[in-house]
C-alpha cells in the first residue's frame, strides 16, 4: 500500500501524521521535496520519533535551502523542480508519501503538489481546526476528487471541535482515521500509542 498525506494547509499536521502512519504500518518513508530545516527535516524528524527497525527513510529528490515554496526555494537555489526528476523509491514494503503544504502548492510554473499524486496511491488528508479550515477541507478534498482520485481518509489534529468534524465528514463522506490531539510533546512512546489506535483504521482502507 502507497499512502499519500496531505494537509489543508501548511503547519497542520502532515509530519507528525506520517509519523503515526509509518509507525502504524512498519512502512517506508519518502518526502520528494523538503524546503528549508535540512539540517532537521521532516525525514529527521520521522527517524526521531519511530521505533520500529523495518522502516526505510528514502532521500528526499530535491533539497531546498529556503523555507518556502517549492517553486520559489528553487529559484533562491538556482534551480527549476522537474517531475522527470521526482521518481518514486522502489520498495517491496508500504510507503507513505508526505507531500509539502497544501494539495497546491507549487513546485514549478506549470506543477503543483497535486502532480506528484499517483492512481495507486491511497489518499489522507489531514485537517487542523481554525478560522477558515472547514472551508480550506472541502476545497482541498474536491480538488481531489476532481482530479479523479478518491480520497480515503480524514485524520484531524489539534484541538477538537465536533462541531466542524461532524460536517465535514458527513458533507464528505469519507472516513476518519483517527485524530491527533494537542499534546504536550510527540516522542516515541506517543507515537507509538497513536499508531496502535490507527492501524486497524489504516489497513482497512
Amino acid at each position: 500500500m502507497k499512502i499519500f498525506i496531505t494537509g489543508i494547509s501548511t503547519d497542520v499536521g502532515k509530519t507528525i501524521t506520517s509519523a503515526i502512519v509509518v509507525e502504524a504500518l512498519e512502512a517506508d518513508y519518502w518526502k520528494p521535496i523538503q524546503a528549508g530545516d535540512l539540517d532537521n527535516s521532516d525525514s529527521h524528524k520521522i527517524q526521531a520519533r519511530i521505533s520500529n527497525s523495518k522502516t526505510k527513510i528514502f532521500e528526499n529528490s530535491y533539497k531546498l535551502n529556503t523555507p518556502a515554496s517549492p517553486h520559489f526555494a528553487a529559484e533562491i537555489d538556482g534551480i527549476s523542480i522537474d517531475l522527470k526528476n521526482i521518481q518514486e523509491p522502489k520498495t517491496e514494503n508500504h510507503l507513505v508519501i508526505e507531500g509539502a503544504g497544501g494539495i497546491f502548492v507549487p513546485l514549478n510554473e506549470k506543477d503543483t503538489i497535486a502532480d506528484l499524486i499517483q492512481e495507486d496511491y491511497k489518499i489522507i488528508v489531514v485537517s487542523r481546526h481554525y478560522l477558515g479550515s472547514i472551508n480550506h477541507t472541502l476545497l482541498t478534498i474536491e480538488a481531489i476528487q476532481n482530479r479523479g482520485f478518491k480520497v480515503d481518509g480524514i485524520i484531524f489534529s489539534g484541538s477538537e471541535n465536533k462541531s466542524t468534524e461532524s460536517l465535514i465528514l458527513n458533507k464528505t463522506g469519507i472516513k476518519c482515521i483517527g485524530r491527533i490531539d494537542e499534546e504536550p510533546y510527540f516522542d516515541q512512546n506517543v507515537i507509538k500509542e497513536y499508531a496502535d489506535l490507527f492501524r486497524e483504521n489504516l489497513l482497512k482502507m
